[in-house]
């Protein structure tokens, strides 16, 4: 226990004299919530609330980034040959990185939520016993996929090119850019295998429906799963060195780490929860904006009506 609160304490005060971490962990992530509150919800409170869980996700899923590259750099670079000669396991050594990447993420969602209510005046923040589990059960999930990234890449090259095979369809099928209710029902199907697309859905059902965690309970169980799993998984491809290598069948064992979500899925497109609960989230949104439009296109009742033209034969003609 000791080691981990040191490597933990070690990797926080790295990271904190690290420009690069200020910009991808702080600057960019308030970017990206003052781009989505202030220029697609154009600063209205029901719009901010509602693009406020794909602002939160894309901070949380952006957690493996740092984690994948750091690992990669410091094997490289031969710190890991440095600490496999002292007391720290490879167990310790992934841990901490989970739990140094959960205290530099906590502050900036917390951060978000914090402008969002003052700032966008949206009128509540959902449930936050649900934001703030699915939160940290997500940033530890997608944490340790970094760890697996970083297990079965070899170069700093290969673990970029593996990232953003990996990142564009996270961002892009789990509704966290494009609204899930604008994609096409073939890929709103294949979104339904991402873990991506549980953690943005049941982050706006948290704020927007204030749902409670056994309603997100699902999401959950499979996140936490998934973190398991691969956790296992990138403790048993760790290396230290950097001339060690791992076989390619070993690297098969990565596609094991998606059965959960590969069962959700399955089990979501028969049922059809997560489609149905989007669009009723979004047509419950549009229906104040269009019932006022209605509204606006009703004639006053309280305004005075033209009396009818009389058609009265035995009126006195005009003089």
């Amino acid at each position: 226990m000791t080691n981990l609160v040191t490597l933990t304490r070690m990797r926080v005060q790295l990271a904190l004299r690290n420009k690069m971490f200020f910009f991808f962990s702080i600057i960019l992530p308030l970017g990206f919530f003052f781009l989505y509150c202030g220029v697609f919800a154009k600063g209205q409170p029901d719009g901010v609330a509602f693009l406020l869980g794909p602002v939160l996700g894309l901070n949380v899923m952006g957690s493996f980034w740092g984690l994948s590259a750091t690992l990669v750099m410091f094997r490289e670079q031969g710190i890991l040959r440095r600490f496999h000669v002292t007391p720290v396991t490879a167990t310790d050594m992934l841990i901490s990185s989970i739990l140094a990447n959960y205290v530099l993420t906590l502050p900036t969602v917390v951060v978000e939520l914090f402008l969002a209510r003052t700032l966008f005046h949206v009128p509540h923040l959902g449930n936050l016993l649900s934001v703030f589990l699915l939160v940290s059960i997500g940033t530890i999930s997608f944490g340790s996929l970094g760890l697996v990234i970083a297990s079965i890449t070899n170069t700093m090259q290969e673990t970029q090119v593996l990232n953003q095979l990996l990142w564009l369809p996270l961002i892009f099928l789990s509704g966290a850019t494009i609204p899930f209710t604008s994609l096409s029902k073939t890929v709103q199907h294949i979104a339904l295998f991402l873990p991506a697309t549980y953690l943005v859905h049941g982050l706006k059902s948290a704020i927007v429906d204030r749902q409670g965690p056994e309603h997100v309970g699902l999401a959950l169980i499979s996140l936490t799963v998934w973190f398991l799993l691969t956790l296992f998984l990138s403790s048993q491809l760790f290396r230290w060195e950097p001339e060690a290598k791992i076989p390619r069948r070993a690297k098969l064992y990565v596609a094991a780490t998606a059965i959960p979500f590969l069962l959700l899925g399955i089990w979501e497109a028969t049922n059809g929860r997560v489609i149905a609960e989007e669009n009723a989230t979004l047509q419950r949104l549009e229906a104040p904006h269009k019932s006022d439009k209605n509204d606006g296109a009703q004639p006053d009742s309280n305004s005075p009506k033209r009396p009818p033209l009389s058609d009265d034969s035995n009126s006195p003609p005009d003089p």
